[in-house]
């Protein structure tokens, strides 16, 4: 595995665990009753966005 295709899958399991964080802090703000999107889910959606976009440019390498 070339150090790119590394830096991929580690990005991807990054991507993935980011998702699962800002379900989580969506599924509890529900349950509590909240209306709005919880500020830290906002971050954490920003960065895996951003992770998103790293993995789009390094799979066009």
């Amino acid at each position: 595995m070339s150090d790119i295709d590394e830096i991929i899958s580690d990005l991807e399991r990054a991507s993935e665990a980011l998702n699962d964080t800002a379900m989580s802090l969506i599924t509890e703000a529900i349950r509590s009753g909240e209306k709005e999107r919880p500020a830290l889910e906002k971050k954490v959606s920003q960065a895996r966005r951003a992770v998103d976009k790293a993995l789009y440019i390094l799979r066009a390498v």
